[in-house]
């Protein structure tokens, strides 16, 4: 007989190995630490959060339909119309749009980026604002109107200037950094910009965090005084905080000073439809940063120079990044001449080209603006109101108190 053939047994297949990320240190808390380790620098950039937080989209409209009649858009006006200062003032800010440049300093930008924000503010019949540093002639001869700010460092501030500006605000702290002053590298700050904030050339120089004159809610009462009188009541005097939209709302209507006291706000708008939902949560108008340097062609492929689109990704790859994740103006090395003081690069930036780019984005929010403001059945974009919004998040519903989309429940108001 045969003996069977003897077959060698299967291996068994080794055990998988396992691949869960721990919680609190998944790859990118330990490329932080490792990072962190290898440099010692830290990785507070601008930009914005890293991580997903409540924002603007997660508040949705309820457009008009059987009990809001929606406006028909091509026969039904809706108006843009927006007066700042009208309590104190003598000269009240008009607006043809509610959507105004925030202030962005020469030093961090270049002054033909502040001439070009002079220029589509005025073509759109809106605001910009100086900034820390003080004011530049480029800016105050392109912008019919323009807001002059009081900050903390006081760099370049003169009262000759403050005249000549058409409102004042007074900066208590800055969205891009809440709670921290700024920072001017040494590589930014130029002859030109030296003289002005009356500090050492090419030296790193440190804005302060806090007004050195005022430490209270008095204290800056008699500050505006002071604003007023150097002004003879003539300009209107704002206060940039950093509360959020809805707690100061509740604050102005609380004081029973809603429509006495104008509310602007900054920080996250981007779209018409961030505008919209600002406006309906209470504020009179809002202020564009970021959103605006995008505009100009910040984190752009290429940059415009004789009508003509240049490559700026070689740019990009030596500050050891790529368009669209640049975060680096702080080098003074932008590859599209938006932050930079370097009198090359900031050719790049030509203000016609600038002034244009800026226009066409704020036209598109403002027609975004109108057209959500018609479908809710409101002639006037300030007629937007709370009960326009829902919130598609508990979070949001929670932050904004509006109800959750689908429900009547305002978490924390009524209910659990």
């Amino acid at each position: 007989m045969n003996k069977p053939v003897e077959r060698p047994p299967v291996p068994t297949a080794a055990p998988r190995m396992q691949r869960e990320e721990s919680r609190g240190y998944d790859r990118r808390i330990i490329d932080y630490i490792q990072g962190a380790a290898a440099s010692g620098l830290y990785e507070i950039r601008g930009l914005g959060a890293k991580r997903h937080l409540p924002s603007f989209d997660d508040l949705v409209f309820l457009a008009g339909s059987a009990s809001r009649y929606p406006l028909e858009g091509y026969r039904e006006k809706c108006t843009t119309k927006t007066v700042l200062g009208t309590r104190f003032a003598r000269k009240p800010i008009e607006l043809d749009i509610p959507i105004t440049v925030a202030g962005m300093s020469f030093g961090s930008l270049s002054a033909n980026v502040k001439e070009a924000l002079g220029r589509a503010a005025t073509e759109l019949g809106t605001s910009t604002t100086t900034g820390d540093g003080g004011m530049t002639d480029e800016e105050r001869h392109s912008s019919k109107t323009l807001v002059y700010q009081c900050l903390p460092s006081r760099y370049g501030f003169n009262p000759d200037d403050l005249r000549r500006a058409d409102a004042i605000e007074v900066v208590i702290g800055q969205g891009a950094k809440p709670g921290g002053g700024g920072m001017l590298l040494g590589q930014k700050v130029n002859p030109r910009v030296a003289k002005m904030r009356t500090l050492p050339e090419g030296i790193d120089q440190r804005s302060a965090c806090r007004h050195p004159d005022w430490t209270g809610p008095d204290d800056l009462a008699i500050k505006i005084e002071e604003l007023r009188e150097i002004t003879d009541w003539e300009k209107p005097v704002y206060v940039k905080v950093l509360a959020a939209l809805r707690q100061a709302v509740d604050a102005l209507e609380d004081m029973n000073m809603r429509g006495k006291v104008q509310l602007v706000i900054s920080g996250g708008i981007r779209t018409g439809a961030d505008v919209a939902k600002a406006l309906a949560m209470g504020a009179d108008a809002v202020s564009v940063g970021q959103g605006v340097l995008f505009a100009l062609g910040c984190n752009s492929e290429t940059w415009v120079g004789d009508g003509v689109h240049h490559d700026a990704t070689d740019g990009y790859a030596a500050l050891g990044t790529a368009p669209g994740f640049c975060h680096h103006c702080h080098t003074g090395r932008c590859p599209v001449g938006i932050t930079t003081q370097d009198a090359i690069l900031e050719r790049r930036l030509d203000p016609a080209v600038g002034a244009k780019r800026v226009r066409n984005y704020f036209r598109t929010m403002n027609m975004e603006l109108t057209t959500i403001a018609r479908a809710c059945g409101k002639s006037d974009v300030h007629h937007l109101e709370r009960e326009d919004l829902v919130a598609l998040t508990i979070e949001a519903a929670a932050m904004a108190r509006l109800p959750l989309a689908g429900t009547q429940w305002i978490p924390g108001v009524n209910g659990f």
